[in-house]
């Protein structure tokens, strides 16, 4: 009896050693135009696998330049039929960070850090764009910085500061002996 289920066991050992699992590759091309992102990877055994799938999370997606770290998933188990289910490049991710910190990251160094102490960092090297027709704050807004509009600023009471200067412009005020002319400088 025992030499039956030693055979048994012998044999589907064999039977999943055929089954490939899941292994590491390193990427060496990605096709970004489609619907789902196509990778081109070597696999660590030697093997390079040409447009395989990756999967990212819903309302995520990143072009993993190359170099990156790959984890491939073979359905079924086999090779072919496999899927990219995470990728890594360790010399542009973000380092130490705390217990609960998230970063959205480029291999650029431009970063989202939603911090422990609970406020967030925005970097970039070049620019931030916000495209939408309104944004509103709740609280203060600090500036190192100047700030250029193209359209009018207004404060409290929807005073704009185009109509603030031209009652600036245009005031006069009584002095000793008559009445002050309005400034000779616009503001």
């Amino acid at each position: 009896m025992m030499n039956q289920v030693k055979q048994i066991d012998e044999r589907i050992s064999r039977k999943l050693a055929s089954i490939r699992q899941a292994f590491r590759g390193v990427v060496t091309l990605v096709k970004a135009a489609g619907s789902v992102q196509l990778v081109q990877l070597n696999g660590l055994s030697g093997e390079r696998l040409q447009d395989v799938e990756h999967f990212q999370q819903f309302g995520f997606t990143s072009n993993p330049p190359a170099g990156s770290m790959a984890i491939v998933l073979p359905i079924g188990g086999k090779t072919a039929h496999g899927i990219v289910i995470a990728t890594e490049h360790g010399t542009y991710r973000l380092k130490n960070l705390e217990s609960g910190e998230t970063a959205i990251y480029n291999q650029y160094g431009d970063h989202v850090l939603f911090k422990a102490n609970r406020r967030m960092q925005i970097v970039s090297s070049i620019g931030v764009d916000i495209d939408s027709p309104e944004v509103t704050m709740s609280g203060n807004l600090n500036i190192t910085g100047n700030i250029v509009a193209d359209g009018d600023i207004s404060d409290q009471g929807s005073k704009s500061m185009a109509a603030m200067r031209e009652v600036f412009n245009l005031h006069t005020q009584p002095v000793s002996g008559g009445i002050a002319q309005a400034p000779s400088g616009s503001m």
